[in-house]
């Protein structure tokens, strides 16, 4: 296992159109690699942001149809970089739903390993802001680990950031680097995204690359950006604030170790029952008179 590695995490703004959102990517990974990125993550949803449900099953292709995959194939090959997709919207079998799909990619361009993101962002917000994304997106039924010259990486895409378990799982499995692409909303992103992503970061004793998507898309909607890289003891390394571009950091797995060695708690879960609802002993001795 290598000692240590450069990681970057694309920032972009995806438009509703695929053409010139893979155009824009493409310069970013290539900066990215030009800059000595070993290993590139970009955010959920990357080469489209489309709003409208019915325009979202219309546009998305099978997976081996999509240009957006094909060009990031190439682009690895060409970089000598590996490429996490952070997320892709792929046409399922039955074309009534998409699968939101991470993929890990080695410097071939050969598909390592796939993700379907498991938990779907069905949220109101304040002020009429509606989200439902399992009108349109398939669940994904399983966590996926995977293999890199660094280590196992844990995968996963934005709204799973809120289920602990999931990351817990995954570190128990092994990975030591987490990958959370996202495209958070601004209001969302404002008031939770730092303290989940440094939490997961911190509970699990993990190094976390979290790639997001930033700015106004189409029709108004709105993502928070503030990419993040964060080590496996919370610290920041790297913030991508609110414009497009890249972050980078130096990722070294024996510090992993070292975390998960001072506070071993992914060794220390324990078997429980309940939850119960517990008497209130006062109201019981109030009652008999």
């Amino acid at each position: 296992m290598a000692e240590s590695f450069k990681a970057a995490c694309i920032q972009n703004n995806a438009e509703r159109e695929m053409a010139p959102s893979i155009a824009a990517l493409t310069a970013l990974v290539r900066e990215a690699a030009a800059a000595g990125a070993e290993l590139i993550a970009t955010p959920e949803m990357c080469t489209m942001i489309e709003p409208q449900d019915a325009l979202v099953l219309e546009k998305a292709v099978a997976e081996e149809d999509d240009p957006g995959l094909a060009a990031l194939r190439t682009l690895a090959a060409e970089t000598g970089a590996w490429i996490l997709v952070g997320s892709l919207l792929v046409r399922c079998e039955d074309s009534r739903r998409v699968a939101n799909r991470s993929f890990l990619l080695d410097p071939s361009g050969a598909i390592v390993a796939r993700y379907d993101k498991l938990h779907l962002f069905d949220v109101a917000l304040k002020g009429g802001e509606r989200y439902e994304e399992s009108a349109t997106v398939r669940p994904g039924g399983e966590a996926v680990v995977a293999p890199t010259p660094w280590g196992l990486l844990g995968m996963s895409v934005c709204y799973d950031l809120r289920f602990a378990y999931l990351y817990r799982a995954l570190a128990q499995a092994g990975a030591g680097v987490l990958a959370i692409p996202a495209a958070f909303t601004y209001t969302t992103g404002k008031a939770h995204w730092h303290v989940l992503v440094r939490a997961r970061a911190i509970e699990t004793g993990s190094y976390v690359l979290a790639p997001t998507q930033c700015g106004v898309h189409a029709e108004g909607r709105r993502t928070f950006g503030h990419s993040l890289i964060v080590d496996p003891w919370g610290e920041v390394l790297a913030d991508g604030g609110d414009e497009v571009g890249f972050i980078m950091a130096e990722i070294e797995p024996a510090k992993v170790q070292a975390a998960r060695r001072m506070i071993p708690a992914l060794e220390h879960d324990r078997a429980f029952g309940g939850p119960r609802v517990a008497a209130v002993e006062g109201r019981k001795r109030q009652g008999r008179g």
